[in-house]
């Protein structure tokens, strides 16, 4: 059966007679995307700033800085897990399934088929492995180019099958997160891991602890030394599976998630499909109820010590159902609030969500050159609010380029590049 369609009409895809058509419906679409990409690609790096400049266990417990944290009762963390953590990546794996589905609009209205839109994520597979291997393991361009091969596959279902799958896929998700994630703890680090039946489980759970501790010594002591062969060396050797590997593990959240974005996009949830009322009011239910459900796994997780495990569990176990409501209701306040943020930090903001490939493969090179040990060195020396200083700089940095330059340039760079291996031809970048 040939791949190539018809797009539908707005009342097939929307369901709603409120929802603009023509150029301007799709114009519309674009512009409000843009605006929240390029507030998730920051707040990306408000989540990831903290596994940039410290060992990686030091993304989920405060103990593993190796300076002190400069966290008095861990609030900071509690206010990046409540604000941030999961969130900004939720919201950009939802607009990269939109995104998925905007790009066959428009490959179906010219005839084309969806290898277009396979050799285009296979490009951004080995754009996510260069990242990993070569620059930083904190990839997610992997992982979103395999589960997007995956998605293609979905995308001639009906929306409401999508949504469907994809909300009873998240929750079944959910729930092997949470008892994968719960078990470890109770084991390692409650009472009841004292029993003999799981005195062997425990044992190999601390051994567990104890080797992350060394992974991050052994990457720390290649970052600070400025061996950038030997950190690549390692990468390679001992980690060289995980982008495939975590697909396996991650993409329990990430398909769900991607498939939900293409619902939603059909569904004119981006374009006035829905009632602006309802959106406002549900919107804020969600940003409401989802930071209070964060805010007690938090404290909970404060309650521990943010122990390892605790705080696994509370990062990856506990967290996807309230993620998920906080993710949408974020995401509906700003489907309607940012229309009207036109000024100029808004017009700045939509840039760099035009120029967010660019923006976030940019800013690992740039960190590169603050944190390893052959540039200034400072990996491992500054603290969650030294790091946050680093996190609004590299913010600067995106809000005065992205603008400017595209202004003067059709695309970001990186999306040029990334356009022309697609179709297979130069195309022309300036304006």
């Amino acid at each position: 059966m040939t791949d190539t369609v018809t797009p539908r009409s707005a009342e097939q895809v929307f369901g709603d007679e409120q929802v603009p058509s023509g150029p301007a419906k799709l114009t519309d679409r674009i512009k409000s995307l843009d605006f929240i990409r390029g507030l998730a690609v920051m707040g990306i790096l408000w989540a990831n700033i903290v596994a940039f400049g410290q060992p990686t266990t030091a993304y989920m417990t405060p103990s593993a800085f190796l300076v002190p944290a400069g966290d008095p009762g861990g609030w900071q963390w509690i206010t990046q897990f409540v604000l941030i953590d999961g969130k900004m990546r939720g919201l950009f794996t939802i607009l990269f399934g939109a995104g998925l589905y905007l790009f066959m609009e428009r490959a179906w209205a010219r005839g084309e088929n969806r290898w277009l839109q396979a050799r285009r994520l296979m490009w951004l597979l080995a754009f996510g492995l260069i990242h990993f291997y070569l620059i930083w393991f904190g990839d997610i361009l992997a992982l979103y180019a395999i589960c997007g091969l995956i998605i293609l596959l979905c995308l001639r279902w009906s929306v409401e099958w999508q949504l469907r799958i994809s909300i009873l896929g998240y929750i079944t998700g959910a729930i092997l997160y949470a008892a994968m994630m719960a078990f470890p703890y109770l084991v390692a680090e409650t009472p009841m891991g004292d029993a003999p039946v799981y005195s062997e489980m425990r044992e190999g759970m601390l051994e567990g602890i104890e080797q992350a501790t060394a992974d991050d010594a052994a990457e720390t002591a290649y970052i600070q030394s400025g061996d950038y062969a030997g950190l690549v060396g390692h990468r390679f050797t001992d980690h060289g599976a995980d982008p495939f590997v975590n697909v396996l593990f991650v993409g329990l959240e990430t398909l769900p998630l991607m498939l939900l974005g293409v619902a939603l996009y059909r569904l004119g949830f981006f374009s006035g499909g829905f009632s602006r009322s309802g959106m406002v009011r549900w919107g804020w239910i969600g940003l409401i109820v989802g930071a209070l459900l964060h805010l007690a796994i938090g404290l909970w997780a404060k309650s521990t010590g943010f122990s390892f495990y605790g705080s696994i569990a509370a990062m990856l176990g506990f967290s996807p159902i309230p993620r998920l409501i906080m993710t949408l209701g974020m995401a509906a306040l700003l489907v309607v609030y940012s229309p009207g943020w036109t000024g100029w930090l808004g017009q700045r903001i939509s840039a760099a969500g035009r120029a967010a490939f660019t923006n976030y493969l940019g800013t690992s090179v740039l960190l590169l050159f603050v944190f390893q040990g052959w540039a200034l060195g400072l990996f491992g020396e500054l603290n969650r609010p030294q790091l946050y200083l680093v996190m609004v700089a590299v913010w600067v940095i995106m809000l005065t380029w992205s603008k400017p330059w595209l202004e003067r340039f059709k695309y970001g760079p990186l999306e040029w590049l990334w356009r022309c291996l697609t179709y297979g031809k130069v195309f022309a970048l300036q304006r």
